[in-house]
């Protein structure tokens, strides 16, 4: 391969050093554009008696204020999944009950910001006070009912509002109760992950206005523009072909883009105003009025023989889906599907209830419910091999899944997956993880200086590639009359390059250099259908409908080839810049492009393709994560950080390795800092970056290393697997483990801070 797996830099670089990316916020129209604020609730739960409006309307220019009697009446789920969503149908633009402070009460369209900051400040608001559940733990069958009407479901998802339950799922393996029975050690421990913020650096925003056909434009920092057209058609109450969404450049959205929570308020008003409207989440309302990642409580029953073979594991889960149940059936499971084959020969049992709560609503996040299970099972398994006496990294060669290559080959030279079929070892990336991090050594406590202790820890985790049997994706090209291509997706770049390995793909399959292929991303008027940016769905669901379209294109232009040189197809070889035949004849490209839209043969070369598999191909990582602790303060250092990553072939290495960098940053956060906080009446207060901590450059230690187990997936693009959300999942258990290590404190709830070790070590006067 020429261009694949190479670290071609990305198309938009030279665009972002210099500024010149058109952000949504960058698009906006000068002239008579509106400014939407809206006021939110400040109290947790509660019923709105009264709304008076009429002094606020005074002021001027305000141009409108709508409250929930103004707005359809249509119920709406604002998550980012493909139709029919599994998430209830359970919120409206506006209602006359608010869910969690900063829940929306009344849309405020002025001619500028201030003006409608002061407008809001005068809206007087009656409300009656209810008893909030702020505790998810409390929540199922709580006395007080966050939903008390019903809300429509696509499927049975187990969800009963008067039980404050937005859906309950269970799954099983075979042989759970055998296999405790077998087991001569059996340790039950209980885990809690935090509400995580996104934090990415543009905040939710939105413009619209209405185009020369009378159709609704909306401009929006999203990872669903697809998704999001149908949302707003369903809660605005018109129809989806009405609405043109485009995706300019993205600031990033870990998830916190796939749940369309701002687009319905400046549409609603261009749509009864007729003009053109912005609205801009502030770096308050992102924190909190967004979405987080799900807080969960896992309790986890393992049993093992004494040499740590691990016969039964039971996971019971409460997950807080918050105050609406956008994506409430769809994260909690991945705890079973990311684990279930990870350790294929354990018998395994799952349980979740996803409760309703009068907190954030929690969403997507990066890794979806694998990094909440991975920090509990990982954690539990470490714990395990503790109390066995195993190195963490030898329980884990007894017990996880085997690379299990069963390809058949039919009679007629196709290819066939065998049902085990498994690409990737993550037993290697153990294997190489332990020789690189000199994992025998640094696993074991030492003193380094005076009071200042190191030790290591390791954890082993897997994702998926895109969601199999459900997403589609669609890629179009055209080959344009001067010779070059025009690749249209409708795959959503946040900054996580897809544009570019997209663009790496087709060039590689057609042959020419990337200054040949100029895409366009995310427009539902001009784009094929996809379904966005999530479930690591990028390079493998959106890159093989790349690949069929460039392959499509060859043979078109073949064809086409055939009918200009006289030659039969047969006789023809494609070359990039040229065609040519074995008698010699050579057509160059641009010519052949150019006669093909010329007068004789009106044929303009465009192939439109689409794929959807059954397959979901699993990334695998390993990491091992070298820590130091204060004894006298609790401070706790990463001093480095390996992973080992098993992505199949990666079309674009130098992105490959950034993506695990940022992932493991990030998981480092979730590990040691970010925690969102509520007051007694459940507002958040750590609500800017000045109060939520995230980890810097100086919290990831000298830096984080990175390792590839190169493996080849056949059902991939060129062998290509995801690496997106994987990254995220190992840091929390192998940073919890090396903490143990050292200092005896066993972190079952994060984030594991300075201060917990503290006082641990201040209460446990042996170390």
């Amino acid at each position: 391969m020429k261009i694949v797996n190479s670290s071609i830099k990305k198309v938009d670089s030279l665009g972002i050093i210099t500024g010149k990316p058109l952000y949504t916020d960058d698009l906006s129209l000068n002239n008579n554009i509106l400014i939407i604020k809206l006021l939110r609730s400040p109290h947790a739960f509660a019923e709105i008696l009264e709304i008076d409006t009429s002094i606020a309307k005074k002021i001027p220019g305000v141009i409108e204020i709508y409250t929930y009697k103004d707005v359809p009446n249509t119920k709406f789920t604002l998550a980012g999944q493909s139709y029919p969503e599994p998430s209830p149908y359970d919120r409206k633009i506006l209602e006359n009950c608010v869910r969690y402070v900063g829940d929306p009460v009344a849309i405020i369209a002025a001619v500028d910001e201030k003006t409608a900051i002061k407008a809001m400040r005068l809206i007087k608001v009656k409300y009656k006070v209810l008893e909030p559940v702020l505790d998810y733990e409390k929540a199922l069958d709580n006395k007080s009912i966050v939903h008390k009407e019903k809300a429509f479901t696509n499927y049975d998802i187990g969800y009963d509002n008067n039980r404050n339950l937005a859906s309950r799922i269970s799954m099983e393996k075979p042989g759970v109760k055998e296999g405790f029975e077998e087991s001569d050690v059996i340790i039950e421990r209980t885990y809690r992950t935090q509400a995580q913020m996104h934090g990415m650096m543009e905040t939710q925003r939105a413009m619209t206005y209405m185009n020369e056909n009378n159709r609704l434009v909306v401009i929006t920092s999203t990872q669903v523009p697809f998704h999001v057209r149908r949302h707003l058609a369903r809660a605005l109450e018109i129809s989806p072909s009405m609405i043109r969404v485009i995706k300019p450049r993205i600031g990033g959205g870990f998830g916190a883009k796939q749940t369309a929570t701002m687009e319905m308020y400046s549409a609603f008003v261009t749509l009864k105003t007729g003009k053109p409207a912005k609205h801009i989440f502030t770096r308050e309302e992102a924190c909190t009025c967004s979405t987080t990642r799900h807080s969960m409580t896992i309790k986890i029953k393992i049993g093992s023989d004494k040499i740590g073979n691990i016969k039964a594991m039971d996971i019971d889960v409460i997950s807080n889906a918050g105050a609406y149940g956008e994506h409430a059936p769809t994260v909690t499971p991945l705890i079973a599907y990311k684990s279930f084959p990870l350790y294929a020969k354990v018998p395994m049992k799952f349980k979740a209830d996803v409760v309703y709560s009068n907190t954030i609503v929690a969403g997507a996040f990066r890794g979806y419910g694998a990094t909440q299970g991975a920090f509990a099972i990982e954690s539990i398994i470490n714990e395990l091999a503790k109390k066995l006496e195993i190195d963490e990294t030898e329980i884990r060669m007894k017990n996880l899944v085997e690379t299990n290559l069963e390809i058949i080959e039919n009679e007629d030279k196709t290819i066939t997956l065998g049902n085990n079929y498994i690409s990737g070892n993550i037993k290697k990336c153990i294997e190489l993880g332990k020789k690189q991090f000199d994992w025998d050594f640094k696993r074991t406590k030492r003193e380094v200086a005076p009071g200042i202790y190191r030790a290591a820890g390791m954890a082993v985790t897997m994702q998926g590639s895109g969601i199999a049997g459900l997403d589609t994706a669609s890629a179009t090209i055209k080959l344009n009359e001067v010779g070059h291509f025009t690749l249209m997706v409708g795959a959503t770049d946040m900054g996580q390059g897809s544009d570019t390995v997209l663009s790496q793909m087709a060039a590689e399959i057609l042959e020419v250099p990337m200054s040949k292929i100029v895409i366009h991303s995310a427009d539902t008027d001009t784009c094929p259908f996809d379904p966005g940016a999530y479930a690591s769905s990028g390079t493998y669901v959106s890159g093989n409908a790349v690949l069929l379209a460039a392959k499509k294109m060859k043979e078109k232009i073949l064809e086409e080839a055939s009918i200009q040189m006289n030659e039969s197809i047969e006789k023809l070889e494609y070359f990039g810049s040229y065609i040519e035949s074995t008698s010699g004849k050579k057509l160059e490209l641009n010519i052949l492009a150019n006669k093909s839209i010329s007068f004789e043969r009106q044929n303009q070369i465009t192939v439109t393709e689409t794929w959807g598999g059954k397959t979901s191909p699993p990334p695998f990582i390993a990491s091992f994560a070298e820590v130091e602790i204060d004894i006298e303060t609790g401070e706790i250092k990463i001093i480095n950080f390996l992973s080992v990553v098993d992505c199949g072939v990666r079309i674009n290495p130098n992105l490959a390795r950034v993506q695990v960098e940022g992932g493991i940053a990030q998981g480092i956060g979730l590990a040691l800092h970010e925690d969102v906080q509520y007051t007694k009446k459940g507002k958040v207060k750590n609500n800017t970056f000045m109060q939520y901590k995230m980890p810097g450059r100086k919290d990831i230690g000298t830096g984080i290393e990175v390792l590839f187990n190169d493996s080849l997936e056949i059902t991939g693009p060129l062998g290509a697997k995801s690496i997106g959300e994987v990254v995220v999942n190992s840091p929390a258990p192998a940073i919890a483990d090396a903490i143990y290590n050292i200092t005896g404190f066993r972190g079952r709830k994060l984030p594991i801070t300075s201060e917990k070790i503290f006082f641990h070590l201040k209460n446990h006067s042996k170390f």
